[in-house]
């Protein structure tokens, strides 16, 4: 009798996630996320533009991110159950609808409680774009992918992910002042509704849309329980998660603060910018760290080096020392995000992970939300020192749940597809 060996097939030829999603899909992707960058600046903008007040302004602001953190969830579970298909089609028309409401309803005569309404309906139908790729693309690669590989390439798309959202966060409000500019205050948020009615429009129908997870029942239902969403081990990533989220909204307001007290408060994006591009780069490194440098380690390590970087600002005195504290907590963030959703991806319950992700996004959201209302009111009240002072509390919190998930990340979940 003759024996035949048959040969593996060569790693080469084994499906990469680029070759799963493909190209269309990132790019896609990559410019579905812009309309929700542009929602919270551009309210802003109309309100200041046609109603004259900045606290209203702001108020309106904090309420699209209210609208999104109260129904942002919801709506990630609705995704799990539903599949994402149908959530983003209706998502994408709603909001859609809600942005040129809004614009309405802010230039007629309705009473300022109709605008601040108006704008937790932008929020509340706002398409969870980023953490529903997360949830895709993560759902991909458990289901067909060799497992030897998922590890590397859940934590390589987990730092494309967070690069390609702090990217549209800082293209989003430059986005915005264009067209403001040269168009009319109400031109953003019009431009976000073509934006989300053709590219979320374009996300959901995107074949990878049609992926359920196979851990869903034949009915949808997912055979884990609600309250596994509410263990420990998940909701340290998400209290983690909304440090990371006052950390951006306190260090762009008290930065703000800090340039218009020297004549410059224009000058603020582009300082915070170095940051930003420090951060998107070593978020996209973490990707060929090594694996003995583990998840719970990095979260420690990098996290440390936001809180150094924000203990600097007790000494800053010119916009050239603030660039040096900015370019060293850049070099902490990044990884750090992207090491908190890599432990979202990891603890997700069955059948949940859509959930998970729309929870992490909506903790950054309501972290940013409260972060900027908190610092604008102290460096209102008490100066900027006093609002340079957040940003070191929110690396902080950030670090001490580092602290208590390296406590809680001795057990290895028994699902996950990255290692703690």
């Amino acid at each position: 009798m003759t024996h035949v060996t048959v040969t593996p097939p060569a790693r080469a030829h084994e499906p990469s996630l680029f070759r799963l999603a493909g190209l269309p899909y990132f790019l896609i992707a990559f410019i579905a996320r812009l309309p929700f960058a542009m929602m919270v600046v551009g309210v802003l903008t109309v309100v200041v533009s046609a109603r004259g007040s900045l606290a209203l302004g702001g108020l309106t602001s904090a309420a699209v991110g209210l609208g999104t953190a109260c129904f942002g969830p919801l709506l990630g579970a609705a995704a799990d159950r539903f599949g994402q298909r149908a959530v983003l089609l209706v998502l994408a028309v709603g909001n859609a609808a809600m942005l040129l409401l809004f614009t309405a309803v802010v230039y007629g005569e309705a009473a300022d409680g109709f605008v601040l309404l108006a704008a937790v309906g932008i929020g509340a139908t706002a398409p969870q774009v980023a953490p529903l790729s997360r949830s895709r693309l993560v759902t991909l690669i458990v289901e067909r992918m060799p497992e030897e590989r998922r590890t590397r390439t859940v934590s390589g798309t987990m730092a494309y992910e967070s690069a390609a959202d702090e990217t549209v966060f800082v293209f989003g409000p430059f986005l915005v002042g264009i067209l403001a500019s040269a168009l009319a205050p109400w031109a953003p948020l019009v431009g976000a509704a073509v934006l989300t009615l053709v590219f979320v429009g374009a996300f959901a129908l995107h074949p990878s849309g049609r992926q359920v997870s196979q851990d869903r029942d034949a009915d949808g239902r997912a055979p884990s329980a609600v309250s596994e969403l509410f263990r420990p081990r998940l909701l340290i990533v998400v209290l983690g998660i909304l440090g990371v989220g006052l950390f951006f909204g306190a260090m762009l307001t008290s930065l703000t603060s800090f340039m218009a007290d020297r004549g410059a408060p224009e000058q603020a994006g582009l300082l915070y910018g170095v940051m930003g591009v420090g951060s998107a780069a070593l978020a996209l490194g973490v990707a060929w760290l090594p694996a003995r440098f583990t998840l719970r380690a990095r979260w420690l390590v990098f996290s440390a080096i936001l809180l150094a970087g924000t203990l600097l600002l007790w000494v800053v005195d010119s916009p050239a020392a603030m660039m040096i504290a900015l370019a060293v907590m850049g070099i902490g963030i990044g990884p750090t995000l992207v090491t908190q959703y890599s432990f979202g991806a990891a603890r997700s319950p069955r059948g949940r992970s859509a959930t998970v992700m729309t929870m992490l996004g909506s903790g950054v959201v309501v972290g940013q939300s409260i972060g900027a209302a908190v610092a604008g009111e102290l460096a209102e009240s008490a100066g900027t020192e006093a609002a340079l002072v957040l940003p070191m509390v929110a690396a902080a919190i950030t670090f001490g749940a580092g602290v208590a998930n390296w406590a809680l990340s001795g057990v290895t979940h028994r699902r996950a597809p990255v290692k703690p």
